[in-house]
């Protein structure tokens, strides 16, 4: 079973924590990752975008000079797609983009990503995190504690204070342990959790 470190907030080592073989022991599988991923991003887009065709745009109602005679070519509408100011041919319309992942894997690519991080060394895992008001500089100051400008701190249920303190930090997330995703746990270049989050993950995992 992996080991690691237990500090306190001031970066001081009070113990060591197991954790479990089967949840942060594991090979990552690329191909896992990959997929588990690009159907998360997939899943982010709104799909709302539209662009209006020949049909959709105002005006052109009227042909704009008779078909013969004229010695100019022959046009049907000044709204055709190669008028200025005319429908678009093959633009974006509505649609969904949504990918679907069985549950499955998104549970093991998401125990592979925590296992990634955990032989990196980019797991640090604290014995408590709390904030009494919301302040930035107490999380600015937690993430030079252990060499890093930017991290997803994971706390045990969702904590108003410390996800405040953080918002304003670029590149830096607070999450609650039931709200983990393999995206995010990949992203950061350093996971902070505390030991109550852990118990939680591996309670949801195990």
């Amino acid at each position: 079973m992996p080991k690691v470190a237990l500090f306190n907030k001031e970066g001081q080592q009070v113990g060591e924590l197991e954790l479990r073989d089967d949840i942060f022991g594991l090979q990552p599988n690329t191909a896992l990752l990959h997929q588990v991923v690009t159907a998360y991003l997939a899943n982010q887009r709104q799909g709302t975008h539209d662009t209006k065709t020949r049909g959709e745009v105002r005006g052109g109602g009227r042909k704009p000079w008779r078909q013969k005679g004229t010695g100019r070519a022959r046009q049907g509408s000044i709204r055709a797609p190669h008028w200025r100011g005319g429908g678009v041919v093959f633009g974006p319309h509505p649609r969904s983009y949504r990918l679907e992942v069985p549950k499955k894997m998104r549970r093991l690519a998401l125990k592979q990503a925590l296992s990634a991080k955990v032989a990196d060394g980019n797991f640090v895992v604290l014995d408590s995190y709390d904030i009494e008001t919301p302040k930035t500089k107490e999380v600015v100051r937690l993430l030079k504690t252990f060499g890093t400008e930017k991290a997803l701190i994971v706390t045990a249920t969702h904590n108003p204070n410390v996800y405040k303190s953080a918002r304003n930090i670029p590149g830096t997330a607070v999450m609650a342990a039931r709200d983990l995703n393999t995206y995010e746990v990949l992203k950061a270049p350093k996971v902070i959790i505390t030991q109550e989050a852990v118990a939680v993950v591996e309670e949801v995992l195990g």
